[in-house]
């Protein structure tokens, strides 16, 4: 084969579809898993810290390090497997360890994780839960463990991949702050697949309360959003009545529209964050191909009644801004073609205005000229007059002479003027 070079990052790409692998779990087992986030600035975190705070961990059970700028890793430590992965804004652990305690979701189970270690996090856990899992009993020893562990009001449970499992969870924190999520799985699956199912359940809590942020934003700017709605109704109200002079109104528009863009641009990560959050946990919930159990509520069921409304809120308010927004800038542009056109009247008036002045000084102007030729010419027959005197001696008074000058010096002197006049014109 011809050698060919190869992209720099072909193999970095190629590698990146395999990067994250499922984890393989045996049944019983006890998963912890972990979600840590920075309150705000997430996105531009210092990754390094992350890296630090695994590393960290790692070395109390003398586990090999990670990459230096590596976005997971999965390793043993201790008796527990760990999976650690780094995301856009935040970062989980799972730690899975074989056997389950003789007490549900013991928070000793939790012990993967210690408090010292927890404590310095460089972020905030913005979920925990942890998942028993266990063989499959018969369908009365599983509602009798779900009435156990489980608020049945908000109680979801379904069968999954084809009756490969049962998944339960009513997603309350429980009184040791973590999710709790049951997972009976069926006689003869797969390590695999019981693996992808933990990790399903994982992303479906994860991706649901980083969604739920957009949620908490949205509550937070209700009020200010109210406000800039009421006043926006107010301007477009004047401007509608004529109450206020455009120029006055013309800069509170403006200066809502700038507050609105603000508010927009603010928000426009987090409700695009929102949307795609949305998208992964119904995608997730999709994919385990839920079927009835004992005609409880399924966990798409759940979502659709108590999650779907408060994503629904999030993006009727991001409607409802982009549409403020829109009102804004459109009363900004018809406020200013109203000052514009009054103010075309105006200059129409003093163009008006101009040519009277105009008008009028063109008049003066020629009332001036008159004059003028007459004052010049007062002065040119005096001159001719003067020239023509010797002529008294052949018996033709001064009087005469004067007279007969008088026309043609007139008429020469307006000739000239005229001439000037033109010239200049």
């Amino acid at each position: 084969m011809t050698p060919i070079d190869d992209h720099p990052l072909r193999y970095s790409l190629a590698n990146e579809l395999h990067a994250r692998p499922f984890p393989v779990a045996s049944t019983p087992c006890t998963v912890a898993f972990l979600a840590i986030k920075k309150p705000v600035a997430a996105v531009a975190r210092d990754r390094s810290e992350d890296i630090a705070h695994l590393v960290n961990l790692l070395d109390r059970h003398g586990a090999q390090h990670p990459q230096p700028d590596a976005t997971h890793y999965a390793g043993q430590i201790g008796r527990h497997w760990l999976k650690w992965e780094q995301h856009t804004e935040f970062v989980t652990y799972t730690a899975i360890t074989r056997n389950v305690s003789d007490r549900a979701f013991n928070p000793a189970d939790f012990e993967a994780f210690p408090p010292d270690w927890l404590m310095a996090s460089p972020g905030q856990r913005i979920t925990s839960a942890m998942v028993r899992v266990t063989e499959r009993p018969d369908d009365e020893a599983v509602k009798a463990a779900l009435a156990e562990w489980f608020e049945p009001e908000s109680l979801a449970v379904a069968r999954v991949l084809d009756d490969a499992a049962i998944c339960a969870s009513d997603f309350r924190i429980d009184p040791a702050g973590h999710m709790r999520f049951a997972l009976f799985v069926t006689k003869g699956t797969g390590q695999r697949r019981t693996g992808r199912i933990i990790q399903r359940l994982c992303e479906i809590e994860t991706y649901k309360a980083m969604s739920m942020l957009g949620f908490a934003r949205i509550k937070q700017l209700m009020p200010k959003i109210g406000e800039l709605d009421g006043k926006l109704t107010r301007l477009m109200g004047q401007m509608t009545d004529n109450s206020a002079h455009p120029d006055e109104l013309l800069p509170d528009l403006l200066s809502t529209s700038i507050e609105l863009e603000t508010l927009s641009a603010r928000c426009a990560f987090r409700f695009g964050a929102t949307g795609a959050y949305e998208a992964i946990v119904n995608q997730r919930i999709e994919v385990l191909r839920e079927e009835r159990f004992e005609g409880r509520q399924s966990f798409a069921d759940f979502m659709m009644r108590r999650y779907e409304p408060a994503i629904r809120t999030v993006k009727a308010t991001e409607s409802r801004l982009q549409t403020l927004s829109d009102r804004a800038i459109r009363g900004g542009e018809l406020l200013r073609t109203r000052v514009d056109v009054e103010r075309s009247a105006q200059n129409q008036a003093l163009l008006e205005s101009m040519d009277r002045r105009a008008d009028l000084a063109l008049r003066l102007q020629h009332t001036v000229e008159g004059l003028s030729v007459v004052a010049i010419s007062y002065y040119a027959v005096s001159l001719a007059s003067y020239l023509l005197y010797p002529l008294t001696a052949t018996g033709i008074s001064k009087g005469m002479l004067t007279a007969a000058a008088t026309l043609p010096v007139v008429l020469c002197v307006w000739l000239g003027i005229r001439h000037i006049r033109k010239r200049l014109a």
